[in-house]
């Protein structure tokens, strides 16, 4: 049971789930449908597209132009593929084991859920495709006029950055569903 102090000093009570897996199952969906999308659309692009014939579309807004990234985005770091997939294979790794069990808000949920969609998108294709294991290079194919040309699993990692910066900075929702202004009352009173 969770009591919190309502304006006007009344103490108004409810039930917080004694567990988070509602939540941590949100995530999992959320990851598992993102990153079924992402490869369905990899395989799509790749099945077809010409490299040396993109596809305009929106009148050009939107091309369509199949790439294979080595590199991080904007395609840097191109030598360093091992590295990223390491550092991908780590930041999978701290969000089931440190952000999943700490689950207690629908937005951090789908935030969760994004990240987990994003980084095992790209990382299946640099564990999964040419030129081999912790090489493989990413499937990009939508691009957008002066951007880099980019997938879904990274539409994914670049929502939930934005969801960090609004549920943290703007909601002010902490992992476990409180408010920040919560524990700041909690630690004054």
């Amino acid at each position: 049971m969770r009591v919190v102090q309502a304006a006007g000093g009344a103490a108004i009570t409810g039930s917080q789930p004694s567990t988070g897996r509602r939540y941590w199952l949100i995530a999992l969906v959320v990851g598992v449908v993102g990153l079924g999308l992402d490869q369905a659309a990899k395989a799509l692009a790749i099945a077809n597209l010409d490299p040396a014939h993109p596809v305009p579309l929106l009148g050009g807004l939107v091309t369509l132009q199949l790439t294979r990234n080595s590199g991080a985005a904007f395609s840097m770091g191109e030598g360093f593929t091992v590295v990223f997939t390491v550092v991908a294979i780590a930041a999978l790794v701290a969000v089931v084991v440190w952000a999943l069990p700490r689950l207690r808000h629908l937005g951090w949920a789908v935030t969760a859920g994004l990240l987990l969609a994003g980084i095992s998108g790209n990382l299946t294709d640099r564990l999964l495709r040419e030129p081999g294991p912790f090489q493989g290079h990413v499937v990009d194919f939508i691009q957008l006029p002066y951007f880099a040309i980019f997938n879904v699993a990274d539409i994914c990692i670049t929502a939930a950055a934005v969801l960090v910066v609004w549920l943290s900075m703007i909601a002010k929702v902490n992992l476990d569903g409180t408010r920040a202004t919560d524990r700041a009352e909690a630690a004054d009173g």
